[in-house]
């Protein structure tokens, strides 16, 4: 109890691009802050691989949880301001619950490991299950800060991330289809990659934005700001999340460390330099909470630097391209061209490569928007307008904008390969030539086709 609601005597302010200022108000924020576990975000870029494509995105999981924090402090300002609670269980906004929606807001991706996604895929972790872990676990300076609100705060704030905290205002704020996490990657992402059409209305939305019974809704006359918050996230995933050459350098990154899990934990022990002792836990699946912490971008970077001068060469060539940016080059498929890849990946092994490490098919697919489906593995929280008798309806029986995407994924599946398969002959090793000319044939405006005649 040493604080639960202790205010700081001033304000303290954190300058943000995307925000302005970013206000701290409350000593347990600040203190989160400080700990160990949220310092290490500085050091774990928001976007991985996608610097190499979008030079500007170098802002991390720090600045990102900060302003995930600062919208939904504005949130919680908002319904404090213009809907308080009155009567219990009247459905309007209860501001104790303030300090539990910021510090799930701060945390939220406290878990997240070096690389983001490419390292989850890899090593098979989950961020939401590690962020909880951290909130609970009595090891982490986080639980200290946590447990001097209350014992029972750390998980209270661990199951707002679970969404299992009981009041679904506070699980929106933080995860829905509209929440503060979205908005602020959405504004941020698109700023520091230089992308307009990633912006949208954020002082509309929250303005609309108000409590009800079984969580948040939209004012009906603020439909076309949630419209174009939909239409930018399309936008985002299109253009930034899903570019072909972020994907291809997380292709040569998860080759790269599954070739060091081989040669480290082969049968035939090596004496490379730089053992990655840091990684041996992941390599053999026995991590615990603090070998997790252990790791961050600059980690695993310092490791690929070293492994560029590695004696197995494939390790050595696969840390060369993805620290000097040789991404891999790739190609669209269908279900129909699908089974040509099997002879393309004969003609890449025939050219002298590896097929494991050097070919890979990438699926990505996001849903712009959808209704809720309560057979869905993971229902999501639909959009829902107030009107002004109170009724809701849901935003695609009323946009025909966000109807025409409503249920539509978007995005591409991708064979990748080596750049050398598209030399041309004057470039080439003559003994290749007829290898490249016939996998080229199969290629044709970014798409896998099956050439003519065949």
């Amino acid at each position: 109890m040493a604080y639960r609601n202790e205010r700081l005597p001033r304000e303290k302010v954190f300058r943000d691009p995307v925000h302005n200022y970013i206000y701290i108000q409350h000593r347990v924020i600040l203190d989160l802050i400080n700990t160990k576990e949220f310092q290490r975000l500085r050091r774990i870029k928001q976007l991985g691989t996608a610097s190499m494509v979008f030079h500007g995105a170098e802002h991390t999981r720090f600045t990102h949880s900060l302003g995930v924090y600062e919208i939904t402090r504005r949130i919680c300002d908002n319904f404090q301001r213009n809907y308080p609670t009155q009567t219990p269980g009247d459905g309007l906004w209860d501001d104790s619950e303030r300090l539990v929606a910021l510090c799930a807001a701060l945390l939220h991706d406290i878990g997240h490991g070096p690389y983001s996604h490419t390292f989850e895929h890899i090593f098979k972790t989950n961020h939401e299950a590690i962020t909880a872990n951290i909130l609970t676990s009595p090891e982490t300076e986080v639980n200290a800060v946590l447990r001097a609100v209350s014992p029972e705060f750390p998980q209270q704030v661990a199951s707002v991330i679970e969404k299992t905290y009981p009041n679904p205002q506070v699980v929106q704020m933080i995860s829905s289809q509209i929440d503060a996490d979205r908005m602020d990657y959405l504004l941020r992402d698109a700023y520091h990659t230089g992308t307009k059409y990633g912006t949208f209305d954020l002082t509309r939305i929250l303005r609309v934005m108000r409590p009800y019974y079984d969580g948040i809704a939209f004012e009906m006359n603020g439909m076309h700001a949630v419209e174009d918050y939909i239409v930018s996230r399309f936008q985002m995933y299109q253009q930034i999340y899903f570019h072909p050459v972020s994907r291809a350098m997380e292709v040569i990154l998860s080759h790269l460390l599954e070739r060091a899990r081989e040669v480290y934990e082969g049968p035939v022990k090596t004496t490379e330099i730089a053992a990655p002792y840091l990684l041996f836990p992941f390599f053999r699946h026995e991590f615990d909470l603090a070998d997790y912490l252990l790791l961050d971008d600059g980690t695993l970077t310092t490791y690929f630097a070293h492994w560029r001068a590695a004696n197995d060469p494939m390790l050595s060539d696969l840390a060369h391209r993805f620290l000097d940016r040789k991404p891999l080059k790739s190609v669209q498929y269908d279900e129909q061209t699908e089974p040509l890849i099997a002879h393309l990946r004969q003609l890449i092994g025939k050219a002298g490569f590896n097929v494991d490490f050097y070919t890979a098919t990438n699926n990505s697919y996001d849903l712009p928007y959808d209704a809720y489906d309560p057979e869905m593995k993971k229902p999501l929280t639909q959009v829902e307008l107030m009107q002004d008798d109170g009724h809701l309806v849901e935003l695609s029986s009323v946009s025909a904008l966000v109807n025409a995407i409503t249920g539509k994924f978007s995005g591409d599946q991708r064979f990748f390969f080596p750049k050398e398969m598209l030399s041309k002959q004057s470039e080439t090793v003559e003994l290749f030539d007829p290898i490249y000319h016939e996998f080229q044939r199969y290629l044709h405006n970014d798409q896998l086709i099956q050439p003519q005649g065949d």
